[in-house]
């Protein structure tokens, strides 16, 4: 089995791109804070590049969820509210 935060989901684009503009963010705010409540968390901080973010808020790109959580302590938001979820409960969840 996968190490967790290794398992491969597709966020839903959307609502990232919709939460981000409800801050007043462009896609380089969101860089910062997702950079930002890394640093608070682990000491480390991390982040994506403009085209990751960028694939994932225009294609939905296919993540690990160890990136997804970046993204979603950047909104300071759950990540279980970025999933696509396709219509149902659980998070589209992608084999290796």
């Amino acid at each position: 089995m996968p190490d967790e935060d290794q398992r491969r989901i597709r966020p839903n684009g959307l609502t990232i791109r919709r939460l981000r503009h409800e801050q007043g963010w462009s896609p380089r705010d969101l860089l910062e804070a997702i950079s930002e409540a890394s640093e608070r968390a682990t000491g480390i901080r991390r982040t994506l590049s403009p085209n990751l973010l960028s694939g994932i808020e225009e294609h939905c790109e296919v993540i690990p969820y160890a990136t997804l959580t970046l993204i979603a302590d950047g909104l300071d938001c759950d990540p279980v509210d970025l999933f696509d979820a396709d219509g149902d409960d659980t998070p589209a969840l992608r084999p290796h």
